[in-house]
């Protein structure tokens, strides 16, 4: 090992992978349900057009033994991996990290999940996969910063995947750190640009950041060689011109998986605090009618504004990255979920005049405090009112319920599943022991 972050990193991964996988109970149970929440979006993701005719055409490709649940045909391990990572983010519905500026969970659940199924490992085993690859992706992400341009999918959160792959392949810590050294010798540049010209093609980051980790795994235990040290920090330079002083990983022994989110809401996060302004001045009046709204000004932090300052989306992927988009619709409806972004949601005439209304603005005192929250000011018929949204449920300080997550569940399940299925697979994910075998819990 060559640098300093070479030998932290060396030390997460022992940590990871020499001591109680899970760590406590508490790191269990955010395991479980960070793990049900992905596998829900997933499901719902699987059933709609592009990804179901997309793992189609996979299945005929090379048929294999992995059936992810919500699928038509089983698939082969990399190709399970690929679209668990695709369909799981399609609605954008899934979990981040705010101090990593991404969702390391997402990319971990994708190889974990395909390995896990394809080499039948317990519930316990693909958990505790699932929680190093957060981990330790959660740490790169806050480490390397994306430029401007960028996309976070499929960068950095490759690193979970490779970490998630390794655990579960059974490579010691120093067959690990070559998988990791050569991820960083081979990371993609992924491009903000799909979102704004309406291309799906973000999607598939995820999907092939899993892919990738499987094998380079794989890789790093048949003995392909990579360099001993000082690739991260090479393409942090390289890549990502930084040129600052140097940094330093959380430490072995923090875990970050207790510092993410769940989302309530179908939408990107940035989106979540004008979205639950919108729910309060819903939730405070009686009888809504938005038909008496006159102008609408949302205050928030540059960084919602730099990626999610779509206006006037006419596609899903716009609309899911889109302040305005999603504080309208959820004035509108009281609700943001998947259905807020199918054809008649997005042509609708009222909810198109109200993210017309919307004039964006930077508060600087989030921006500077490097807050997220959200000021909503709401000027109607009868007055002015302003809301100020600087918590939304799945934050750290009110994270989202047990419960939630499972309703969450069942709703994104239950039109691909059936109510039952949906509910008893909640149920069963949450409270079935870690010695259960997970090929049997999900099939």
């Amino acid at each position: 090992m060559n640098t300093a972050l070479d030998r932290s990193l060396a030390d997460i991964v022992a940590w990871l992978f020499d001591g109680d996988p899970l760590g406590t109970p508490r790191v269990e149970q955010h395991a479980r349900l960070l793990f049900l929440d992905t596998l829900g979006c997933m499901i719902a993701g699987l059933a709609k057009p592009e990804p179901a005719a997309l793992a189609a055409s996979l299945a005929a490709l090379e048929p294999g033994n992995v059936q992810l649940p919500g699928a038509a045909w089983p698939l082969v391990a990399s190709a399970a991996a690929h679209m668990a990572g695709l369909a799981a983010c399609w609605d954008e519905a899934c979990e981040g990290l705010p101090r990593a500026h991404g969702r390391p969970g997402l990319h971990a659940f994708a190889s974990v999940l395909a390995l896990g199924l394809a080499h039948k490992h317990t519930l316990g085993e693909t958990l505790a996969a699932l929680t190093a690859g957060y981990e330790v992706g959660g740490r790169m992400g806050e480490y390397l910063r994306i430029r401007s341009g960028m996309h976070v999918d499929g960068i950095w959160g490759t690193f979970g995947s490779v970490t998630g792959a390794a655990r579960l392949l059974g490579l010691p810590t120093a067959q690990t750190m070559t998988a990791l050294q050569g991820t960083a010798c081979q990371l993609p540049f992924s491009l903000y640009l799909p979102i704004s010209h309406d291309g799906t093609v973000r999607n598939a980051y995820v999907g092939e950041a899993a892919r990738r980790g499987i094998y380079l795994a794989m890789a790093a235990a048949a003995g392909v060689t990579m360099p001993p040290g000082q690739a991260i920090d090479t393409f942090d330079q390289l890549a990502l011109g930084y040129e600052g002083e140097a940094k330093a990983l959380a430490p072995a022994g923090e875990w970050l998986i207790g510092q993410g989110y769940l989302k309530p809401f179908a939408a990107v996060r940035h989106v979540h605090y004008g979205a639950q302004a919108a729910l309060d001045w819903r939730g405070a009046h009686a009888r809504v009618d938005t038909t008496k709204i006159t102008a609408l000004e949302l205050g928030i932090y540059g960084e919602a504004m730099t990626y999610c300052g779509n206006r006037a989306p006419t596609t899903p992927i716009q609309a899911q990255f889109s302040v305005s988009y999603g504080l309208a619709w959820m004035l509108y409806s009281g609700d943001l979920g998947p259905e807020a972004y199918h054809e008649a949601a997005l042509n609708d005439a009222e909810a198109r005049r109200l993210e017309a209304l919307v004039n964006i603005v930077e508060d600087p005192t989030y921006t500077a405090a490097n807050k997220r929250a959200a000021r909503l000011t709401v000027t109607t018929t009868d007055g002015v009112e302003t809301l100020l949204a600087d918590r939304v449920p799945g934050d750290i300080e009110l994270p989202l319920p047990a419960v939630d997550v499972e309703d969450k569940f069942i709703r994104y399940a239950r039109p691909v599943l059936g109510p039952a299925r949906a509910k008893s697979l909640a149920a069963t994910l949450l409270q079935a022991p870690l010695s259960s075998s997970l090929v049997d819990l999900l099939n």
